[in-house]
């Protein structure tokens, strides 16, 4: 599907390790049309890792959009009356805010994007990234499945040897799976085997 004409949101929260995953598929929604809106966590903003600094993940985010980012819930909580956004992906979604969204806590700017795009009954895309997928948050995964108008993509245990609860969306499937949601459809497989040992 070519993204002409579409207003897609992408949330970026702390799963600092997929960040350089998740750039071509930014990339890859300006490149087919797409008015990229990027939102960002607290965590994308002010931390450095051994995956890159805040200061060069913002710019190369900046570069790829052509927007200035969403950095506080004062600037995403218009995204709910303005009806700006077709599609809401958060990829690479943590297991916080999988498991503050699950419980309808609104403390960041990607949570107040996501509230505002349920409130107005738009797809909501989840890619997830957490160490506990199969502990503790995955009561919150299982409610998010049945949430009217919330989508998943397709993910699978990571680590099953190191990290047994670890499950990772295939981040380069986010497009089919907005794709898919639009059209208010889940992307099927939605469980893939993953074996990045």
């Amino acid at each position: 599907m070519k993204w002409q004409g579409k207003t897609v949101g992408y949330a970026l929260t702390g799963s600092h390790c997929t960040f350089e995953e998740v750039m071509p598929v930014i990339q890859r929604f300006v490149d087919e049309g797409a008015n990229v809106v990027p939102i960002v966590s607290h965590s994308f903003l002010t931390t450095d890792t051994r995956f890159g600094t805040s200061a060069s993940w913002q710019e190369q985010l900046r570069s790829i959009t052509g927007n200035e980012l969403i950095t506080s819930i004062v600037q995403a909580e218009p995204l709910g009356p303005s009806k700006l956004l077709d599609v809401l992906v958060i990829a690479p979604c943590t297991g916080n805010t999988t498991s503050k969204l699950a419980n309808a806590m609104t403390d960041s700017p990607v949570l107040m994007a996501a509230k505002s795009q349920m409130r107005n009954q738009r797809p909501l895309v989840i890619a997830i990234s957490t160490n506990d997928g199969l502990g503790l948050n995955a009561a919150n995964i299982a409610k998010l499945l049945v949430t009217k108008n919330v989508y998943f993509v397709p993910f699978g245990q990571d680590n099953w040897v190191q990290k047994p609860n670890s499950l990772v969306a295939s981040m380069d499937l986010v497009p089919e799976a907005c794709e898919a949601a639009l059209q208010g459809k889940q992307l099927q497989p939605l469980l893939l085997e993953r074996y990045h040992i």
